[in-house]
């Protein structure tokens, strides 16, 4: 794990800019974590944390991968992704004899990991149960996050049927390994049925490339993480007590919809935004990764941090925003059902707060990170 893992040049807009991705393994106090880093580690830090039996190459690849999410992050941000203890590329199998984490662990493994890289304060992103253990993580250490960006995430104990439906999993992985039966469960968990149906034709292969990482998956290791979440407790009172920014999205497919929704009405409305994306299941990362890119921009100007703007293209250019229609540009073209938490706000007046908010306590540029 040692070894280092190197991208190839990304173009964004005209431009190129390298990208040179590291992997690290951190050893905690209830284990290694192996974390990969991309971009210059003397800028903010955004961590990733993915869902389960993904990392971050099943989870974030597809909206990392997008041009227009790199020309907004990597000049503002160093990423580190985060992987769950044995889920990373190439993982060995954890050994029987060691102690089972709990979600509580594992929050505390993120806070050991900041503490390593000697980072302070930074922007989380996490899907589902990654968004669950960075919410948590978030809850107990308050001071060391600026933002959360959640991706259909969880915040309720698990539900009988939830339960259960863990139980069967952790059976199949324990006497069958990674079978196709637990492969088409999981998927259902992170896709929408319409993506699924179509995952036969060529340009629709995410659901293909799932299926096929899955298999490199060690299942006791899946099932550790299985057992974590279906201990989990309930956190939703102490989510008023968030005081960071808090960006939602949620595929509308997505089985945890309600879970959601329920966590949108326990957070502090002034800080919390949630956005519903259309024919969506709950991975808007890789399913649908262009939804999330206008809001993340916005969200993002709260705290002074802006998009790379083009070198090479001119005013005149096809692509200037100039000479794009404004229907195109609608979040009804885009597929996206914003939801703001008290009401329905126009794209002027959040544009307008956030350009209020640039002057707040929660401006990058006065928040040593």
């Amino acid at each position: 794990m040692g070894e280092s893992v190197t991208a190839d040049h990304v173009a964004v807009d005209i431009e190129s800019i390298a990208i040179d991705g590291k992997e690290h393994l951190v050893m905690t106090g209830s284990g290694p974590v192996s974390v990969a880093i991309f971009g210059d580690q003397d800028k903010p830090a955004l961590i990733t944390y993915p869902d389960l039996a993904l990392n971050y190459l099943s989870c974030f690849e597809g909206f990392f991968s997008c041009p227009e999410a790199l020309s907004l992050l990597l000049p503002n941000f160093c990423i580190y992704h985060i992987c769950p203890p044995g889920h990373e590329l190439g993982a060995h199998a954890i050994k029987p004899d060691a102690p089972q984490l709990s979600v509580d662990d594992l929050a505390d493994q993120i806070a050991e990991i900041l503490d390593y890289f000697g980072l302070g304060v930074v922007m989380c992103m996490g899907v589902t149960a990654g968004a669950y253990v960075l919410t948590l993580f978030a809850m107990k250490h308050r001071g060391r996050v600026l933002g959360l960006i959640l991706v259909s995430p969880l915040c309720r104990a698990p539900s009988w049927t939830e339960w259960f439906y863990y139980k069967v999993m952790s059976n199949l992985l324990y006497f069958y390994g990674m079978c196709s039966v637990l492969k088409e469960m999981l998927l259902k968990r992170y896709f929408s049925q319409e993506i699924r149906d179509i995952s036969h034709v060529p340009e629709f292969g995410i659901v293909r490339s799932t299926r096929n990482l899955l298999d490199e998956k060690q299942s006791l290791n899946v099932m550790r993480f299985i057992e974590a979440l279906n201990r989990r407790v309930d956190i939703s009172e102490g989510l008023s007590k968030l005081q960071c920014r808090i960006l939602l999205f949620v595929g509308e497919d997505s089985p945890f919809h309600s879970e959601a929704l329920h966590m949108t009405s326990k957070l502090d409305k002034r800080y919390t935004d949630l956005v519903e994306v259309r024919a969506c299941g709950s991975m808007v990362t890789v399913e649908q990764p262009h939804a999330m890119l206008g809001p993340i921009e916005y969200f993002l100007m709260g705290f002074g941090l802006y998009k790379q703007p083009p070198m090479s293209v001119s005013p005149r250019s096809p692509l200037s925003p100039s000479c794009i229609s404004p229907e195109l540009l609608s979040p009804e073209s885009m597929g996206l059902k914003l939801k703001p938490i008290k009401t329905r706000m126009s794209l002027e007046r959040y544009i307008s707060r956030v350009e209020l908010d640039r002057n707040s306590e929660y401006n990058v540029a006065d928040t040593r990170l």
